[in-house]
Order: C-alpha cells, then sequence, then structure tokens
C-alpha cells in the first residue's frame, strides 16, 4: 500500500529501497509462483474433499487476490533497474511468470473468455457470495494479473542490458516473446472494440474523440517490442526464421500515423520492419554456453511431489478452517496492517518539512503522508501539496476500506 501511494505522489520510494537493500525481491517472486503451484497442485485436490466443497471457490478467489497483491507490489518496484538487479536470478523465475500470464491473456482473447465484467469489493461480494459470483470475480482478478505481468515485463526489456545474458536468451529463444507481443497487439484483450477500454483496472466508456487513443497496455506491448527489436544485444540474439518474420511483419498493420503520432519512437520499429521485408538477417551464432534456469517453480514441485495430498488435507483442517478466536485475531492483524506509524520508522531520516526542508514536526492531517515544521510553512504549501494530498486521500480511504472489509 504504502509503495503504491509513493509512487503514485512521486514521493521517496523507501518501500522500493528496503526490499533492494535487504534482498528480499526474490522472496516476492517465490511467494507469487508458490500460489501458481498451489492452484494447480494443491486446490484440484481440495475441491474433491466433499465436506470443504462449497467453500472451495471461495477460497480460490482468497488465493488469487493473494497473488494480485504480489504481483501489483512487484508492478510497483521493478519499475526501477535496480529492482531488476536486485531480483537477481530470480527474474528468470519471473520472466517465466509473465510469459504464462501473457499467453494465458492472448488465448482466451482468441477464445472470447476475457471477462466483461469489472471486479467487485468483498462488501459487495459478501452480500451476493454465490459459487457463480466468485468464479466471475476469481476471472477477473486473473485478468487483472495477466495485465499486470505485461507491466512487468516492460520494465524487465527496459533494463535488459543490465541483466544475464541467460535471460536474453530465455525471452527470445525459449519463450519468443515478441510473437507473444504480436498476439496481444492483434487481439488487443483489453479492448471491447471502439466503445470500451480496460484503464485502472475498470472498464470505461471511451469517448469518440478518444477511440484511436493508445491506453497504457497498448503502450507497454509497443514499448517492449521496440526494446526486444531493436536493441543491439536483442537482433544478435533473436532469430529472425520465416515464421518470426511473417509473425512481426502483421505489425506493419497496425504502425499507423496516429499510432506513431502518440509514440514517436515507434517510427523507427516502422523503418525496421520495412527493411526486413526485403532483407533476411543472419541467423544468430549458436555459441555454447552455460545457461541459467528457473529454479523456484521445479523446486517447489519436486520437494512436495509426493505430498500435495497430505498438504490439501493439513490445509483444510488447520489453515482454511479457522476457529472464531481465530478469525477475531486475523481481523485484528489486518486492521492493523496499515500504521502511518510504524511506516515512518522505515524512513531512516527524520522527516523534514515540505517548504523548508527543516525537521517536520507535524505531518498533513488529511493524507497523513507530508510533513511540516509549522503551520505558515504548510499554508504556503498548499496549493503544489494539493494534488498529491487528494490522491494520497483518496488511495488511503479506498485501500483502508478494503482492510476493514477483508477483517
Amino acid at each position: 500500500m504504502q509503495a503504491i501511494l509513493n509512487a503514485s505522489a512521486n514521493q521517496e520510494e523507501f518501500i522500493k529501497d528496503h526490499f533492494v537493500s535487504l534482498g528480499k525481491i526474490p522472496t516476492l517472486v517465490h511467494a507469487m509462483i508458490l500460489t501458481e503451484v498451489w492452484k494447480h497442485k494443491v486446490f484440484p485436490i481440495i475441491c474433491k474433499l466433499q465436506d470443504f466443497k462449497p467453500k472451495s471457490t471461495f477460497l480460490l478467489y482468497m488465493v488469487i487476490h493473494h497473488e494480485a497483491t504480489i504481483i501489483n507490489l512487484l508492478e510497483t518496484i521493478m519499475y526501477h533497474k535496480e529492482s531488476s538487479e536486485a531480483a537477481c536470478d530470480s527474474v528468470l523465475d519471473l520472466l517465466d511468470y509473465c510469459h504464462r500470464k501473457l499467453t494465458l491473456l492472448a488465448g482466451r482473447s482468441v477464445s472470447g473468455q476475457i471477462p466483461t465484467e469489472d471486479r467487485i469489493t468483498h462488501a459487495q461480494l459478501s452480500d451476493t457470495a454465490s459459487v457463480q459470483d466468485l468464479q466471475r470475480q476469481s476471472d477477473m482478478l486473473e485478468f487483472e494479473i495477466s495485465v499486470k505481468a505485461l507491466s512487468v515485463l516492460c520494465y524487465i526489456t527496459d533494463h535488459i542490458e543490465s541483466l544475464s545474458l541467460s535471460v536474453l536468451s530465455r525471452m527470445l529463444c525459449t519463450h519468443n516473446m515478441p510473437c507473444v507481443l504480436v498476439q496481444l497487439v492483434k487481439n488487443c484483450p483489453w479492448n471491447r472494440g471502439t466503445l470500451e477500454k480496460y484503464t485502472e483496472g475498470k472498464w470505461r466508456t471511451v469517448r469518440p474523440e478518444d477511440q484511436l487513443k493508445l491506453s497504457k497496455h497498448d503502450g507497454q506491448v509497443w514499448m517492449a517490442l521496440l526494446n526486444l527489436l531493436l536493441k543491439p544485444d536483442c537482433q544478435r540474439k533473436y532469430d529472425f526464421n520465416s515464421f518470426n518474420k511473417t509473425q512481426l511483419l502483421k505489425l506493419r498493420g497496425f504502425l499507423t500515423d496516429v499510432v506513431i503520432d502518440q509514440l514517436p519512437n515507434l517510427l523507427d520499429l516502422r523503418h525496421f520492419l520495412s527493411q526486413l521485408t526485403v532483407t533476411d538477417p543472419a541467423a544468430p551464432k549458436k555459441d555454447l554456453i552455460l545457461e541459467q534456469v528457473p529454479e523456484i517453480w521445479n523446486n517447489i514441485v519436486t520437494e512436495n511431489s509426493s505430498k500435495w495430498k497430505a498438504i490439501a488435507k493439513y490445509q483444510v483442517t488447520h489453515v482454511f478452517n479457522p476457529s472464531e478466536s481465530e478469525l477475531r485475531e486475523q481481523a485484528s492483524r489486518l486492521a492493523q496492517t496499515y500504521n502511518l506509524d510504524v511506516m515512518e520508522n522505515l524512513i531512516p531520516d527524520k522527516p523534514k518539512c515540505g517548504d523548508c526542508g527543516r525537521v517536520g514536526a507535524k505531518r498533513c492531517s488529511r493524507c497523513q503522508g507530508e510533513w511540516y515544521c509549522n503551520r505558515e510553512c504548510q499554508v504556503k504549501h498548499w496549493p503544489k501539496h494539493k494534488p498529491a494530498c487528494k490522491l494520497m486521500a483518496e488511495a488511503i480511504e479506498k485501500l483502508q476500506e478494503e482492510l476493514n472489509i477483508s477483517s
């Protein structure tokens, strides 16, 4: 929550700094992949347990919600180059995760299985918590997660020069990400024709004058393609064989003047594709190299290969069937999750006045995010602080409402 607020208000991102300095980004990736393994290996067994079957759909929804929380945080912190570097070997696992989500997204778009409703809050869900409602919300969450995975992939391609050769090889040779991205350009799963677009977590009606305007997700796909096709290291590594060449040339029909006016860098991509129509780039050298492979998924599966049934039975009894007192304890803990005083203690320096820079004595009563040394500085700084204050106050209110509802 704090990381998203800092990034939204363009403030010092100390949460990101802590994850980087303490080497915790691989832990985040591990936790996220663990939820994936659970969905594939443990959840099907839980569904077969007769006594627990009515609760299984709600359980799946909560686990997917947990996965969505992690990918939200990763989307926020992976924007920075140092975060990609701090991910170390786990960036390979994160890359595989993004590939799974984007191929799923492209496949569902082709088959017309993209959710058509907005995700609702826990409060709205509790009023109509039928199995069908829960399943629809789970599908919507999976869609949101896939869209977030696109953001993470775009950031990884932005920082590809500072990552290992294994990351580049896995992205271009193992997964052929350029061709996956071509499918997303063709099918555009976040658009419903020209009438609606999925932006900021909701399906929104598009005004006639904005129908040709690129969304954030459109831009991320194009920027990822630009990085993977035009960066020198990528061009040397990618195999422009007849299949890949045919797929990439499909992009020319989408690179209209209107699109290039919005993303001028795409003019270079259009020129590259024009050259590709009349040339055959040299095949990449097949050097013998030692290549790293992702380990998190395989390690979890190998370690627990004979334990899935036992894990499912244990979780049904001890984890997913808490007593009333345990539920109250969990609710109390969740209610205290977001504590501004605790967050302030993570900042190494004392808070400074937003106007003059001296040590702050009091914080803004509305957003609780900006500090001032006295009332005069606060009044003087208000015209500059007002937009960020409104943004942070609304975000805190929304996030705390989610927490209280969950509790």
